[in-house]
Order: C-alpha cells, then structure tokens, then sequence
C-alpha cells in the first residue's frame, strides 16, 4: 500500500471515528411550503436552499400550502462606526436584519416570531468611493446567503404547528 492510499484510508478513518457525515437533507414537519416573496431577493434565494436541502417543496399557492412562511421585515442599514481627525468617515456599520415566522395559515407556529440582525464593519476611504461601493454590495450579498442559513436552520429544527392558546 502507498503512503498516498494509507494517508486517505486514516482520514477516511478518523473522520467516520468522529461522527462526521455529510450535511444531506433536513427533515421538516411540513410538505409544502408558500413563500410570498419567492420572486426575488432573500426569498427567492430561500425557495431555492428550502428545495435543495429539505424533503419540502414551495409552492406557488397558499391555500394549499401546510406552512406558510412570512417575512415580516427586511432591512439594511448603514451607521457611521468611526471618523478621522478631520471629521471624515473611516468605518462604517452594516446592519441587516430580517423577522420571519413559519406558521400554518390557521393560528399553528411552526416557526414562531423570529428576529436576526448581522452586522458587518466596512473601512472606508473617499480615494476609493467605487471600490468601497462595490465592496459593501459584495458585503450586502454575502450577508443574505448567511441570513438565508441562518433562517433555513432556524426551518429545519422546527416542532410541528402549535395552535394557538
């Protein structure tokens, strides 16, 4: 045997001794799912993660959808985090936050009220405006698809519909 083919065999071996297994599909307690704003934006990137990576499906019509998921805010923001001495912008704060709920359509939560907010710091310089720009677009950008992880494992540890009390 090559050192090749035992050096792959003993981490073949390590990771099966450490419980490592791919991330494959995650059990949901629903089939269908409708998302509202499955066109574009964060939603369309959820219609797709949801499809690939549940036993669910999105599908185009509420009513006969067994959860419906609802965003119910969707915002990016921008602060001033720090100045030079001259009083000109050196950091910048990204902020994007989203509030979603998975429920039944009937009063049940599959997914109760939830609010994530990440956030990302930017330098910045006015020699640099375009190159700036499109690096806190790439920020933005980078920022839904954890949003969207965050939300899909959020989806995927959900209890079956609770009705309401």
């Amino acid at each position: 045997m090559s050192s090749r083919t035992a050096l792959v065999l003993a981490l073949a071996l390590a990771l099966a001794a450490c419980g490592f297994r791919l991330r494959g599909s995650a059990n949901v307690p629903f089939e269908t799912l409708y998302i509202p704003q499955a066109t574009s934006g964060i939603g369309l990137e959820l219609k797709r993660n949801i499809e690939a990576n549940t036993s669910a499906k999105v599908i185009d019509d509420p009513r006969k959808a067994q959860a419906l998921l609802a965003i119910a805010q969707e915002s990016r923001g921008k602060q001033i985090l720090s100045l030079t001495g001259v009083g000109r912008v050196r950091e910048y704060k990204l902020t994007y936050t989203v509030s979603f709920r998975v429920h039944d359509g009937k009063g049940g939560e599959y997914v109760p009220p939830n609010l994530i907010e990440l956030q990302r710091e930017i330098t910045y310089s006015d020699t640099l405006i375009l190159a700036k720009e499109s690096e806190e677009q790439l920020l933005f950008r980078d920022m839904q698809n954890q949003m969207v992880q965050l939300m899909l494992r959020r989806i995927a540890a959900a209890q079956p519909a609770r009705p309401p009390q």
